[in-house]
């Protein structure tokens, strides 16, 4: 299995009530497509972190394999969450793949 770990940070000139309604569509963007991207196993968005955190979304999110999240990273469904929810609004994006 391969472990997919995304942390964003939303961009600064977002207002509170925009950066509510953005995070809100990545997760339900996101976590959409369960059951649609073949080898994803699961999917979760996390959007309510502590005020400690230094990130505003985490996507955690688990495949079969390397090549099912190869398949996901350019499967159309995926590709237009991304265009359309998350990239517009995000100023960074680190990431984590690993096997487990």
């Amino acid at each position: 299995m391969v472990k997919h770990i995304i942390l964003w940070q939303l961009k600064d000139d977002l207002s509170d009530l925009e950066k509510i309604t953005v995070k809100s569509g990545i997760k339900d963007g996101l976590e959409s497509l369960a059951g649609k991207i073949p080898g994803l196993i699961e999917i979760k968005v996390e959007i309510d972190g502590l005020a400690s955190s230094n990130a505003d979304v985490m996507l955690y999110s688990v495949f079969e394999n390397e090549d099912s999240l190869k398949g996901y990273a350019v499967h159309p469904e995926h590709v237009a969450v991304a265009d359309g929810k998350v990239r517009p609004y995000t100023k960074t994006r680190l990431c984590l793949d690993f096997e487990v």
